[in-house]
């Protein structure tokens, strides 16, 4: 493997409500099969985003959402990770960082933004579908 780690972000469908509300965000660690009494399960291990708020942010339309960390008795506070099924992701997603007001270093390397922001919009504009094929679920962002 040449370059740093590509860990792509995801929607995972979570219930059956409209819009967002019905997903979480997660960025993808690797995906794996297993087989289990004679049956192939194909799995993702995800780090989950968790929403700031109820609605989407107002100025920019776009929901925020922030990593969701465990804090364990007596340890530094990590990532929540969890195995999924692969069937229950429903497409990729574009997390785009909450900047604030300072600048980024020159040298800031892009492969180290899903880990340095607290806060990340999920980019509603951007073209989901151009790299799918077909059938793929249509959902509102609401």
């Amino acid at each position: 493997m040449n370059g740093p780690g590509r860990y792509d972000c995801i929607l995972v469908a979570k219930d059956d409500s409209a819009g967002f509300r019905g997903l979480h965000a997660a960025r993808v660690c690797f995906f794996f099969d297993f087989n289990y009494t004679g049956k192939l399960h194909s799995c993702a291990l995800v780090e989950w985003f968790v929403p700031v708020g109820d609605e989407p942010d107002e100025p920019t339309g776009m929901w925020v959402v922030k990593p969701d960390m465990i804090r364990l008795r007596g340890r530094p506070a990590c990532r929540a990770r969890e195995v999924i099924n692969v069937d229950t992701i429903l497409r990729g997603a574009h997390l785009i960082p909450v900047f604030g007001r300072d600048s980024i270093p020159y040298e800031f390397h892009f492969s180290y933004s899903l880990d340095c922001f607290h806060s990340y919009y999920i980019n509603k504009y951007a073209d989901h579908h151009h790299l799918e094929k077909p059938p793929f679920r249509e959902m509102t962002y609401s």
